[in-house]
């Protein structure tokens, strides 16, 4: 059945239990349905199952917790929402990209691998922030990420693949949207910058001289000037951001923005520039607001991938807690709203996290002071993790990613094995040894090469002795190795350095009647179907 034709099926099916239920209950009758006003979606993306569970596990379990008792913000939507799994496949394969599956959520279609706003033919469609816009209602996109990353894209540009930033930028400031905050101002400057030093100095002035200036355009559009002529307030800070109004753009890195691990360390820091992913969240929400007629926002939290890409547990905790505190603002603001409904997903999962008992460190025996235990010891046959550990999961001081990037500004002679083990237990708490450094560091002939591929032209690949081909990212495959070495430590395993095609949750929160409908199984082409006919039916 073509995904329209599920949905409806679907409305129809739910149409008919409702209109029996007011049909027995006279009373309820006469009742006006509550007009649905604004639709927030968040995106995790990356965010399966197994990422919930992380942050779940840490906040209940974790000696230490931040959490000290206090539920998730995650957890407090899905106890006050409706929840379902949904499949996040594309058109005509099994697992997904970023670009594709937003692209679903954003247009009701179906689409094809890596495509921006186009259904699985090609052909543009109208995405749910074009509609709500054509329905006088205002709209936003915040990510953590780089505004013109693959999952904001997908809501505001109709291209044929991800990777045309220059042109997707073009296309998002055509939108005329009110609110749009991330990173990435390097799609927003003319190429001419990296060449004139008068023009670096007037970018590094206005922006404050705390963000890198240089472009990644292939062109000399300077989109920063249209959009300050459209009316934009362009702001680069926190500061600036607290007190913007009207239309904002908020361009606050030169790529993506600060990492979890970072912003758990920095965000009480009142040095600090860049403002967290919860306080754009918390600006977005004021400036929509202010609209008569309703908003569409959607929020990603989009590090968490590159935390399952790089197979890094503490970076994709502190991902999570990152993306929980933005949550928690839309929770807070929504909860006691009757015109509001708030979706909660993710565009699919990536890693294939998980955490497992081994044979590292089996338990010594010990005595329990029972009746059952009175003629032997307690002692599991396996190591199925003492909850410390969860703690010094959370007190990593960096990011893998990070940790290499220290490393390879080493000088060359302090680049051995021996030096990286000491970086790493440094700066993860565990103990490595020379020879799994060495693994780390080790590499092999890129058995998969594709001459001119952007990921897969190198000869020399870091040698990966499993599932080799699932871990496609070059140098920063070493990341991926890191975690293989820690993983006894941690009771963490991965399955893949790229996506699974593990369904998704979908939670909503808001008008009952409209929260009701994510139960069950569906996919995202249908999800998003769903919440376009909210719009245009409620």
């Amino acid at each position: 059945m073509h995904v329209s034709g599920m949905i409806l099926y679907k409305f129809v099916l739910r149409g008919c239990i409702f209109l029996s239920l007011i049909t027995a209950l006279p009373l309820f009758a006469a009742e006006k349905p509550t007009q649905l006003k604004n639709l927030i979606l968040l995106i995790g993306d990356g965010m399966g199952p197994q990422q919930i569970g992380l942050l779940q596990t840490y906040a209940k379990l974790a000696p230490n917790s931040i959490y000290k008792g206090r539920l998730t913000a995650i957890e407090s939507l899905f106890n006050h929402g409706q929840t379902g799994l949904s499949l996040t496949h594309p058109e005509d394969k099994i697992v997904v990209d970023s670009a594709c599956s937003a692209t679903q959520l954003a247009t009701g279609h179906i689409s094809g691998s890596e495509m921006i706003g186009l259904d699985a033919q090609g052909r543009a469609v109208r995405t749910i922030l074009e509609q709500a816009k054509s329905q006088g209602r205002k709209v936003g996109l915040v990510s953590d990420t780089r505004i013109t990353h693959a999952t904001p894209a997908a809501f505001a540009a109709h291209q044929p693949h991800r990777s045309l930033e220059t042109e997707i930028a073009a296309q998002m400031l055509q939108q005329n949207m009110d609110v749009l905050l991330s990173g990435g101002i390097s799609y927003w400057l003319p190429v001419s910058v990296n060449d004139d030093e008068k023009l670096q100095q007037h970018y590094a002035q206005l922006t404050g001289g705390h963000i890198k200036i240089k472009s990644k355009r292939t062109d000399d559009q300077d989109l920063l000037a249209e959009a300050m002529a459209m009316g934009y307030s362009t702001v680069f800070d926190k500061h600036s951001l607290a007190t913007a109004k009207d239309k904002v753009l908020g361009l606050f890195a030169y790529a993506g923005m600060s990492d979890g691990i970072r912003n758990s360390q920095e965000k009480h820091h009142p040095q600090r520039q860049e403002p967290t992913l919860a306080e754009m969240t918390h600006k977005a929400l004021d400036l929509l607001a202010e609209s008569e007629s309703g908003f569409f926002l959607m929020v990603e939290g989009g590090q968490i991938d590159w935390a399952g890409h790089g197979n890094d547990a503490s970076a994709l905790l502190h991902e999570m807690i990152k993306f929980d505190e933005a949550v928690q603002v839309v929770y807070d603001w929504s909860r006691d709203r009757e015109d509001t409904v708030v979706v909660l997903t993710a565009d699919h999962e990536t890693g294939g996290f998980g955490f497992s008992y081994n044979r590292f460190n089996v338990p010594q025996g010990k005595a329990l002071a029972t009746e059952a235990f009175k003629n032997r010891l307690f002692q599991p046959n396996f190591n199925f993790c003492d909850r410390t550990v969860l703690d010094k999961i959370y007190q990593q001081k960096a990011s893998f990613y990070n940790i290499i990037k220290t490393f390879d500004a080493l000088p060359e002679a302090q680049q051995t094995p021996l030096d990286l083990a000491r970086l790493l237990e440094e700066k993860t708490g565990f103990p490595i040894t020379s020879a799994e450094a060495a693994k780390v560091l080790a590499t092999e002939p890129n058995h998969h090469r594709v001459p001119g591929h952007k990921y897969l032209d190198a000869a020399v690949f870091p040698k990966v002795d499993d599932f080799e081909s699932f871990y496609v990212y070059g140098k920063d495959i070493r990341g991926d190795l890191i975690g293989r070495v820690l993983a006894k430590h941690q009771c963490t395993v991965w399955a893949t350095g790229t996506h699974t095609a593990t369904p998704v949750t979908v939670t909503a929160m808001g008008i009952q009647t409209l929260a009701d409908q994510v139960k069950g199984i569906t996919s995202h082409a249908e999800l998003g179907e769903m919440m376009m006919f909210w719009l245009d039916n409620y």
